[in-house]
């Protein structure tokens, strides 16, 4: 089998990355600070800023593809900690992409619906990016970096994911699920559009990303859905009582970090490459399951 390197294993999405690719790859994956096991995968605690631990994780391994998400993908963090997040986010990004050149293999990225400003969707891949927050600067200087150091990364632009809680990691619905479980009042967004997809369906369109694509690509799902409708369906699928949910507007919420009004993707490229998200519906009732 063929060695797949993941860097930020410990990360929602790394965790079913590795879940999924343990089937095809003989995968290795990175964690930081959060220690952990993953059956069949072999786990190593790496600094990624620090380039020679860096260097030499990719000389022991010899890896044959690498899928990089580790990152620090909490916006409010990066307003307010910008050199911090800066370092894993732009220099480490740019590091793993000049290695995964050095030794010619593929290299999937991935990015975030953040890098658009919230006024023109939905995005396709050749809109231009206007982050209105640090978070989604760093991911456009990672993305520019990267490929500048190794055209043919590929760059997958996630939409906001959700799913089963890992071992060290939970999704924007474990606190949702809370909160309605224990009968408190969930207030959301009635004016934040995304296009949402689990994590394993993520997970299937980054394999695929590393096998098809080079450049950008955006791996969002097919419904744009605000957060209180996406809590609607929530309720609805995990039978909770309705009472609880109220809407509330971006501006009632006081944030670190900007938000975008409406990142919804265009993935019609991933789509007809063979991507396949399900119905959110569908996807909630899996996991309910």
């Amino acid at each position: 089998m063929k060695k797949l390197l993941i860097t930020g294993a410990s990360g929602f999405l790394g965790w079913h990355i590795c879940q999924l690719a343990k089937q095809e790859w003989e995968v290795y994956g990175t964690y930081c600070s959060h220690e952990l096991e993953i059956d069949g995968i072999k786990l190593l605690k790496v600094d990624l800023t620090n380039y020679q631990e860096l260097k030499h994780t990719f000389s022991d391994i010899e890896p044959a593809a690498v899928i990089h998400t580790a990152a620090q993908s909490q916006p409010n963090f990066c307003q307010t900690h910008p050199q911090e997040s800066h370092t894993i986010n732009v220099v480490t990004s740019s590091n793993i992409a000049g290695l995964c050149a050095d030794y010619a293999i593929p290299c999937v990225f991935t990015s975030t619906d953040l890098v658009f400003d919230g006024l023109n969707a939905p995005y396709q891949e050749t809109d231009s990016v206007c982050p209105v927050n640090i978070y989604g600067e760093q991911k456009v200087m990672a993305e520019i970096g990267m490929l500048e150091r190794y055209p043919q990364t590929a760059v997958c632009r996630m939409p906001l994911m959700f799913g089963a809680k890992t071992p060290t990691a939970n999704s924007f619905i474990q606190p949702f699920i809370q909160t309605l479980k224990a009968g408190k009042e969930l207030s959301l967004f009635i004016d934040e559009f995304r296009t949402p997809v689990s994590a394993m369906t993520a997970a299937k369109g980054l394999l695929l990303a590393l096998a098809k694509v080079k450049g950008y690509i955006h791996l969002g799902g097919k419904e744009r859905i605000s957060r209180y409708d996406f809590g609607k369906l929530l309720i609805e699928v995990f039978q909770f009582p309705t009472t609880g949910l109220k809407s509330c507007r971006q501006e009632d919420v006081k944030m670190a970090a900007p938000r975008p009004a409406d990142v919804s993707l265009d993935s019609s490229r991933a789509f007809a490459l063979g991507y396949q998200p399900l119905s959110l519906q569908k996807e909630l009732q899996e996991l309910f399951r």
